[in-house]
């Protein structure tokens, strides 16, 4: 169904009636819905996946968590380069300060096992102020459960499986109605203003309207699975996304619809990564994660990188470890040349050899649809087998079958194999630890593309996570969660929108079940109020 065709005003009757809908089931969603249950409203939760989970599900699990909110404060405000106002950074670092207790409040319904590495966390990506007060808090196991069989689609990390199934066993005890396969297609106003009244939504049973009495929550994630999207807002292309396919921004169109301004479309979490070689396989195989390392403390990169980048010319161009490799190593990407009217490093050029190939399994794909799962072999030879990697007996033969210039790629290896026997990249600063020489056949290569694995950008909200319009006013009744305009508008931090998605489900479903129900003479908390 087009949702163009789908009226949103004069709605003269409703299907059902609940008080408050959330549209999108992550951990975003999921919060919301059990905040708002917790304070009495009738919640339906609906997502458009046949599977619940989002990209959630996804994750590492690793939801950050801090020591201190006025030194998490300090770093946000930082990383944030005054893209966000400071009362809605606040909300973030008050409730990272809050996060283990919630976690383990969460963790209560199931004896799910809650772990944090509090005492030798590293802190936060970047030496910026408050960076020490940051840990991790986790849900390392479940008892009875079995991850694969409970959610066979789910591919990522066993921990951000095992904090969703305890998300999803607090939905269950609420007994919060969750409807899959279902989409939505446009809100529905009131008939007096611009105030929200309902949705139109699809699924199995046919296209319904529902009236939501209090409020709507939009947790539906961000727009890399929208391919104009991706084209109109950021300057690379492509740019590939490595999961949510299903992430197409309908809470953006919907927002927009009724007036809501949007910030922070530029910013996507992201890296670079393989092309299956299968044309129906829908997403990018991102390179394996090495460890983060925080500038100043280089000594920590101790872990090889088993491989190098070069651009289509055959030149190494960057840091390929950069502190936080899986955000930002995907901006060098996005370079423009003007003479030649081209993006001459997407695709680079990624080049290892026989040692880097023994080290680690050389991909991560994640996904979480059904029907869709590739798991990268530990050797890499299934991926050889398949043409997703390139394998070459010279450097010559590698030269040829990447069609990139000979000479220029083997002074290109040369000159980062003195740089690993000197052991320093003058070049570019890799960590020292990180560097291995690629002199070792045969040889391997593969064209790597930009690739987005979340986006950052949206409608923007408030701090009570009301959807603001383009003249700085709440839209009435609206609420957004998650990564659906997140915060984070300068420097993302690893585990940072896993705990945005608790606290905003947490605001935002206390929120939209303070007020009273649409027609009554007045909200039960006026809509400039904050909720503890």
């Amino acid at each position: 169904m087009d949702a163009r065709k789908i009226p949103n005003r004069n709605v003269s009757s409703y299907d059902e009636e609940f008080d408050i809908v959330v549209v999108g089931y992550g951990y975003a969603g999921g919060t919301a819905a059990i905040e708002a249950a917790d304070a009495g409203a009738k919640v339906l939760l609906i997502e458009k996946n046949s599977v619940p989970g989002g990209i959630s599900i996804c994750s590492y699990g690793a939801v950050r968590s801090a020591k201190d909110k006025n030194a998490a404060f300090d770093y946000l405000k930082t990383t944030n380069g005054g893209r966000t106002p400071d009362d809605v950074v606040r909300t973030l670092s008050d409730g990272m300060a809050e996060m283990e207790a919630y976690v383990r409040k969460l963790a209560s319904v199931n004896g799910a096992n809650v772990r944090t590495n509090q005492e030798k966390a590293k802190g936060a990506n970047y030496p910026l102020p408050g960076w020490q007060t940051f840990y991790h808090t986790w849900i390392d196991r479940v008892p009875n459960f079995d991850a694969r069989s409970a959610y066979p689609w789910a591919n990522g990390a066993i921990d951000g499986v095992h904090l969703f199934k305890t998300l999803a066993d607090n939905l269950e005890k609420r007994n919060v109605e969750v409807r899959l396969s279902t989409r939505a297609l446009r809100l529905i106003a009131a008939d007096h203003g611009n105030e929200v009244a309902g949705i139109t939504i699809q699924g199995p049973k046919g296209i319904s309207r529902i009236k939501a009495r209090r409020a709507v929550i939009l947790a539906t994630g961000g727009f890399e699975g929208n391919d104009d999207f991706r084209k109109q807002f950021w300057e690379g292309m492509p740019v590939l996304p490595a999961a949510g396919g299903q992430n197409t921004g309908d809470g953006i169109r919907m927002a927009q619809d009724f007036g809501a301004a949007l910030w922070h479309m530029w910013h996507f979490h992201g890296s670079y990564g393989f092309k299956h070689s299968d044309p129906n396989y829908p997403y990018a195989l991102r390179t394996k994660r090495l460890p983060d390392w925080s500038p100043g403390r280089e000594e920590e990169a101790n872990i090889k990188m088993a491989w190098i980048l070069l651009d289509k010319s055959g030149r190494r161009y960057m840091n390929e470890c950069q502190p936080y490799s899986q955000d930002t190593t995907q901006r060098p990407l996005h370079y423009f040349d003007p003479v030649t009217q081209s993006y001459p490093r997407n695709p680079s050029i990624f080049i290892c050899d026989e040692k880097g190939r023994k080290m680690y399994a050389l991909g991560r794909p994640t996904s979480n649809d059904e029907g869709i799962r590739y798991d990268w072999s530990q050797d890499n030879l299934k991926e050889i087998e398949l043409g997703i990697l390139k394998r070459a007996n010279s450097l010559s033969e590698l030269a040829n079958i990447m069609q990139v210039d000979e000479t220029r790629m083997k002074e290109s290896i040369d000159r980062w194999n003195a740089a690993c026997a000197a052991g320093k990249d003058s070049d570019f600063g890799r960590p020292a630890g990180t560097m291995t020489t690629i002199d070792t056949p045969p040889y391997y290569g593969a064209p790597v593309w930009c690739v987005v694995t979340n986006t950052q950008g949206g409608p923007v909200h408030n701090a009570r996570r009301q959807i603001i319009d383009s003249f700085g006013q709440p839209i009435p009744r609206l609420f957004s969660a998650g990564e659906l305009g997140s915060l984070f508008g300068h420097l993302y931090m690893s585990g940072g929108n896993i705990a945005e998605c608790f606290v905003s489900g947490r605001i935002a479903g206390r929120a939209a079940a303070a007020l009273s129900a649409i027609g009554a003479d007045s909200p039960r908390v006026p809509l400039g109020a904050t909720v503890d």
